[in-house]
C-alpha cells in the first residue's frame, strides 16, 4: 500500500535497458515487463517510466510489446562491430539517459527512480540525490559499481524485487 505521501509524489522511471535486460539474465531473472510497469506504480506512484535502448530493427515486436506493457522508448542508434569474431551490435545510451532525467524531463517530476549498475552514472545520482529528486537506484546486477556506495541507501537490488516482477 503506498503512503499518502507518496500518493502526491510524481515519479519517473529512468532505465538502462540493456543493463536491465543482461543483469537480470545473468541472475537468472526472467522479466514479466507488465509486472514491472505495474509494481512501479503501485509501489512507487511511476507515472512515466522510460526504457532507454539501441534501436535494433530486427526487434520491433519487442519494442511494441515494451510499449503495451506501459513503458516510453528512447531509442539510440547502434554501432555493429566484430569482437572475436562475432557480430555485436551496441547502443550507447548513457549520455540520453542523463540527459533526460538531468533537463528534458526534470521539472515533470518529484523523484526519480535508476536502474543501472553502471558507475558512469554516479554524476546523475549525486545531482538527483543533491536536489532531493533521487528515490531509488535499481541495481540490475548482482554487483554494482565501488561508486556508488556513498548512495547506499538508496539501492534496491533487482534480486530483492524479482518474485513481483519476474515471469511465472
Amino acid at each position: 500500500m503506498e503512503s499518502k505521501k507518496m500518493q502526491n509524489t510524481i515519479t519517473y522511471v529512468f532505465i538502462d535497458g540493456n543493463n536491465l535486460h543482461l543483469g537480470a539474465k545473468s541472475q537468472g531473472i526472467e522479466l514479466d515487463y507488465r509486472k514491472l510497469r505495474l509494481y512501479l506504480t503501485h509501489k512507487f506512484n511511476a507515472k512515466k517510466a522510460f526504457i532507454f535502448i539501441g534501436y535494433d530493427p530486427d526487434r520491433t515486436y519487442t519494442y511494441s510489446r515494451l510499449v503495451d506493457a506501459g513503458f516510453t522508448l528512447i531509442h539510440k542508434p547502434t554501432v555493429i562491430y566484430h569482437e572475436s569474431g562475432k557480430r555485436q551490435m551496441k547502443g550507447n545510451v548513457d549520455a540520453e539517459l542523463v540527459l533526460h532525467a538531468a533537463a528534458i524531463e526534470y521539472d515533470n517530476y518529484d523523484k526519480a527512480i535508476v536502474f543501472t549498475s553502471d558507475g558512469d552514472f554516479t554524476c546523475l545520482f549525486n545531482y538527483l540525490a543533491g536536489k532531493g529528486k533521487l528515490e531509488r537506484i535499481i541495481t540490475p546486477t548482482k554487483f554494482y559499481s565501488s561508486l556508488f556506495q556513498p548512495l547506499a541507501s538508496y539501492i534496491l537490488p533487482l534480486k530483492r524485487i524479482a518474485k513481483m516482477i519476474q515471469k511465472n
